[in-house]
């Protein structure tokens, strides 16, 4: 594996679940795998879990670690080709990628979805851009059509909670106050695809994801029939995806309630918007793992770090 850009980079997600709870017990175990190496983190977005997770995972196994906010400190890039440079954008990607690439041994980047333009944002403008001209790994920290790092960090959860042969998962819209990107739900329905569970995903109608990552998986449009002897509820707002990147309602009987929850367990990606998405009740709980995910995004970024440096 030379990049991680989404969970279909994954060639066995029990091995690498494994391996990823090997780790946490040992986390510097491998710290000689990094040495003299440097991994760049370019965040073209705001992130917290995501940056300091990937840090510490590389910090574990020795990497010196150099942090940009592209938005911020770098040049506005240009990623067409042939394009006459007359006016806003003042580097392009082609000589940007090359240039990171001579500092770096790892380049990860994390930017998300513009949601105005499905075409581009599913073009992956950004993380293909500098997957085409870098020459070195390329580590997906969130894009716009994908978050497999999260994904990953949820299996890991999945694996240490579950008690369960075949398990339910429910992955369930929330209302929001904004329109947000399909990538986090993307890859979980993606990572879930690959595990033996009874998997459902459950939205009010005109919410529906991208036909082509959900495959013919379960869509129930009432959530408290979805809800129903759940051993798991994962929660996560977006926005439409055919009337792209719109908020078609922010219809509040959808918000996460302990009487939905039952006794599954709670999971979300964080952050949360308390009493919108979920009820403080209900994220408060003992049922809630989100503290739990946000730890395991550590050991899933250093399973994904330790699996390139060992084979590059």
């Amino acid at each position: 594996m030379k990049h991680y850009l989404s969970v279909q980079d994954i060639d066995s997600l029990p091995n690498w679940v494994e391996e990823a709870r090997d780790l946490k017990k040992n986390p510097k175990k491998h710290r000689n795998l990094g040495t003299d190496k440097t991994i760049g983190l370019l965040f073209f977005n705001n992130s917290l879990r995501t940056r300091l997770s990937t840090q510490k995972a590389a910090m574990n196994l020795g990497l010196e670690v150099i942090v940009m906010n592209f938005g911020s400190e770098g040049w506005a890039l240009e990623y067409a080709d042939g394009t006459i440079m007359d006016q806003g954008t003042s580097e392009h990607i082609k000589e940007a990628a090359q240039v990171i690439s001579q500092y770096c041994d790892i380049i990860a980047i994390r930017a998300f979805a513009g949601l105005k333009d499905k075409e581009e944002d599913e073009s992956e403008k950004v993380l293909n851009g500098f997957k085409k001209y870098a020459s070195v790994p390329i580590v997906n920290m969130e894009s716009s059509v994908g978050h497999p790092l999260q994904a990953l960090a949820d299996a890991i959860t999945l694996a240490e909670q579950n008690t369960k042969k075949r398990p339910k998962v429910v992955l369930s819209w929330a209302p929001h106050p904004k329109a947000l990107p399909h990538a986090v739900a993307n890859s979980f329905v993606e990572m879930m695809q690959l595990q033996d569970a009874d998997f459902v995903i459950t939205h009010p109608e005109g919410y529906e994801l991208n036909a082509e990552i959900t495959r013919g998986t379960p869509i129930e449009y009432d959530q408290k029939k979805a809800c129903e002897n759940a051993d798991f509820i994962y929660v996560k707002n977006w926005s439409s995806y055919t009337d792209y990147g719109k908020v078609l309602n922010q219809d509040k009987s959808w918000t996460m309630t302990p009487e939905k929850v039952g006794k599954a367990k709670f999971m979300h990606c964080l952050p949360v918007r308390r009493n919108v998405v979920v009820s403080d009740d209900v994220l408060d709980s003992d049922q809630s793992l989100v503290i739990e995910q946000a730890n395991n995004r550590t050991y899933a970024a250093q399973v994904v770090l330790k699996k390139i440096l060992e084979n590059n």
